[in-house]
């Protein structure tokens, strides 16, 4: 079915200056008495807004997740339920294309990112994460990867690579984003599957709960570097708790962004070998309030995130803008926000962050991920029963 692309300008800016945008730094953090480790980790000076508008591409997604651009222009999107469409450039959108992996859909898992080859205009191949029933009824995460067929309607051949061990038996936290490090590996992010149980498994390097993996794409083979006699060969970090962002920053290196508890969610910038922390040093409280563990935000051996968040943004994908319509927007991280119900974005000098600001607060929707196009806009994802993709480019 074709959906005829509207076009909507922001009719108001939620925040014309610096001194307005400043709103969300007012609210007290969760985690009091917490301090940070050095300035401008958290709470960064708010930067000035800017004129947007914003073009709904595409909607009746139920509730999409992650997204890929194909050379032609076009989009696959996919969605928590289980399925994966094609976006067209004119807005057009797919029947659920055939041949997925059994997907499990219940609660926080489903279809969760797509990515495609650098070479998709002559190999079409891509790869997928999702939640996978394993033994017992137990879930985990798991990658795919496939070739969508020449008329775009089916997935082909396709075979899962790489699996999260162990399954356990819970219905959150599978992270997962899917990106490729320009070196011919893939990095998987993963969630500790939330329960009390499950999340000190971030700490067990003999485990993926709570990792950042590096495998072959072709196969799912070992290519991590963790740096520790007992470890996995695929892990590359751990100490993580739901790692729902991640993307390869202009400095060449990995960053990610996690969901923290009450508070405490982290941008990281992981290296092979080293420890994040989780649950043993965070920011934020448990959700009833009380201490996560000893209430710790700094240890000897474990790494502080280079900013985070309290309250929580709800971190959702990330990437870097590179395009020609921003100017002053170049090498800045874009982040989608749930909570927030904004493009978060961050200005970065030095490894540090120097400002933040909230975009599209007037769309009123979680923003679930963010891309930046060929041409150089940002495509957001909204996370409803009735998704949309939308285009948004500077207002002229």
């Amino acid at each position: 079915m074709t959906r005829a692309i509207r076009l909507t300008t922001l009719a108001f800016l939620f925040a014309g200056t610096a001194a307005a945008a400043q709103d969300f730094n007012a609210t007290p953090p969760h985690g009091q008495g917490q301090t940070p480790a050095f300035d401008g980790q958290t709470r960064a000076p708010a930067l000035p807004d800017q004129p947007l508008t914003h073009q709904v591409v595409t909607e009746g997604l139920e509730h999409p997740w992650g997204m890929a651009e194909l050379p032609d222009g076009s989009w696959l999107v996919t969605e928590l339920p289980g399925r994966l469409r094609l976006v067209g450039a004119d807005g057009s959108l797919s029947d659920p294309i055939s041949g997925l992996p059994e997907i499990d859909s219940r609660d926080q898992g489903g279809l969760l990112d797509v990515t495609i080859a650098d070479d998709f205009a002559d190999t079409r191949r891509l790869w997928l994460s999702f939640a996978q029933t394993r033994e017992d009824g137990k879930t985990a995460t798991a990658v795919a990867t496939a070739t969508l067929s020449a008329d775009g309607t089916a997935l082909e051949g396709t075979e899962v690579i790489w699996q999260q061990n162990p399954a356990w038996s819970s219905t959150k936290h599978y992270g997962s984003r899917l990106v490729f490090d320009g070196e011919g590996a893939l990095f998987v992010t993963t969630g500790e599957r939330s329960n009390a149980d499950a999340r000190v498994y971030s700490q067990n390097v003999t485990t993926t709960l709570g990792k950042v993996v590096r495998i072959n794409p072709a196969d799912g083979a070992p290519m991590g570097n963790p740096g520790v006699a007992e470890a996995l060969p695929e892990i590359w970090s751990w100490g993580h708790r739901n790692i729902q962002g991640a993307a390869m920053g202009p400095d060449g290196a990995l960053w990610t962004i996690e969901h923290g508890p009450k508070g405490g969610d982290e941008l990281n910038r992981p290296q092979a070998g080293r420890n994040y922390g989780w649950p043993l040093v965070t920011y934020g409280v448990e959700y009833s309030n009380q201490p996560v563990g000893e209430g710790v935000t700094q240890m000897e051996g474990t790494e502080q995130p280079v900013y985070y968040w309290d309250p929580v943004i709800a971190p959702g994908g990330m990437t870097f803008y590179d395009g020609p319509l921003f100017a002053d927007w170049q090498g800045d991280a874009l982040i989608a926000g749930l909570q927030a119900g904004a493009l978060v974005r961050l200005e970065i000098a030095d490894g540090r962050v120097t400002g933040e600001a909230r975009h599209l607060t007037d769309i009123g929707e979680r923003i679930r991920d963010v891309a930046v196009a060929s041409d150089g806009a940002i495509m957001v994802l909204t996370d409803t029963r009735n998704g949309q993709l939308i285009r948004v480019t500077p207002t002229q």
